[in-house]
C-alpha cells in the first residue's frame, strides 16, 4: 500500500506540475529556461493498467536526467491515443494495439504513430479468495463474462449468481479482454464497469461472488485480496497460473504486449525516455512492478 500510496502521491505532483502556469506553455515535450536553469517536459497518458509502471520508469527517469519533469496520467488506452492525435501528450501509453480507425483519423490529421514494444503483460482473471472455483477455460471465461453463465454452478462452483466485473470501454484492458477472450461478443448488460483496475480489486476483495480481470502486475499487491484463476486454454488443456515465467513462455494464453506511441520517429527527451524504459533499469523496473520484461 505504501508503494501505491507514494505513486498516487507521484501522479497528482506529476498532475499539478502539468497546470502550473509555467509548464502550461510545455503541453508537448521542449524545453525552458528560467534564468540560468533549463527545464525539459515530458507528457504521457494513457493506459490505467501501465500507470503504476509508467509513473515508476518516470520516477527513476527524472533522478537521472536532471533538469527533466514528466507528467504521468491514466485514464485508458483509448482516451491516450486521442491525446495522441489530438497533440496534447507526447507519448501515449497502450495496452492495446491502435486500432485501424485510429490510425485512419491520424492520417488525416497527417500523424504517423510509432509503436514500440516496452513489456508483456497477463491479464489475470481474479475472484474472491474463499470461491471455491480455481480454474476456467478460456471459454468459460467468455461465457461468464457475455453472460451465457450466469451462475456459479455453470462452471463448478456454488448454486449462486456470478456477479461480472468489467473495465469500461475507454480501456485497453476492456477490448483486449473482449477481442481474445469474449470472441468479439458483448459484455453481458448485467455486467458493473468500474472506472480502474483498483476499482475492481475492491469490489471483489468484498464480493465473493465477483468475477473480475485485471494486469498481472496488480495481482502481485492484492495477492492477500484476490485468488488469481488458473486458465486453461481450450477444455481440455492444461491449468496455468499467470506469472512471468508463464507469460514469457506462452504457457499463460491471456496475455498480450504493453506499448508507448509516439507522432513520429522519437527524438530528444522523449527518446531519452523510452531508450531508458527499455534499458537494463528500465526492464529491471518492468519485473519489479509485477510485469514481464521483454
Amino acid at each position: 500500500m505504501k508503494i501505491i500510496f507514494r505513486h498516487f502521491l507521484f501522479v497528482l505532483v506529476c498532475c499539478a506540475l502539468t497546470f502550473t502556469p509555467a509548464c502550461k506553455r510545455h503541453d508537448k515535450a521542449g524545453s525552458a529556461d528560467s534564468g540560468q536553469k533549463s527545464t525539459r517536459y515530458l507528457t504521457i497518458k494513457g493506459s490505467d493498467t501501465m500507470v503504476h509502471l509508467v509513473s515508476t520508469w518516470a520516477e527513476k527517469f527524472m533522478q537521472t536526467s536532471k533538469g527533466s519533469e514528466v507528467s504521468v496520467t491514466g485514464g485508458g488506452s483509448g482516451t491516450g491515443i486521442a491525446a495522441l492525435l489530438n497533440g496534447t501528450t507526447d507519448i501515449c501509453a497502450a495496452s492495446r494495439s491502435i486500432q485501424e480507425k485510429e490510425l485512419n483519423l491520424a492520417r488525416q490529421k497527417g500523424l504517423n504513430p510509432l509503436e514500440v514494444v516496452v513489456a508483456r503483460d497477463g491479464i489475470a482473471v481474479v475472484v474472491n479468495p474463499e470461491n471455491p472455483v480455481s480454474e476456467l477455460s478460456v471459454e468459460q471465461i467468455g461465457k461468464i463474462f457475455s453472460g451465457a453463465y450466469k451462475r456459479w454452478s455453470d462452471v463448478g462452483g456454488t448454486d449462486e449468481p456470478i456477479i461480472v466485473l468489467s473495465r469500461e470501454s475507454s480501456s485497453g484492458t476492456f477490448i483486449f479482454f473482449q477481442e481474445h477472450v469474449l470472441s468479439k461478443a458483448d459484455y453481458t448488460p448485467n455486467a458493473r464497469f468500474l472506472p480502474g483496475t483498483s476499482a475492481v480489486i475492491q469490489a471483489i476483495e468484498t464480493d465473493k461472488l465477483a468475477i473480475g480481470y485485471v494486469g498481472l502486475g496488480f495481482t502481485v499487491e492484492a495477492k492477500d485480496k484476490v485468488k488469481a484463476l488458473q486458465v486453461k486454454a481450450d477444455n481440455s488443456g492444461m491449468a496455468i497460473s499467470p506469472s512471468e515465467e508463464t507469460v514469457k513462455s506462452g504457457e499463460y494464453s491471456i496475455a498480450r504486449p504493453l506499448y508507448l506511441y509516439t507522432n513520429g520517429e522519437p527524438s530528444g527527451l522523449v527518446k531519452e525516455f523510452i531508450d531508458f524504459c527499455l534499458s537494463t533499469k528500465g526492464q529491471e523496473i518492468v519485473r519489479e512492478t509485477g510485469y514481464v520484461p521483454q
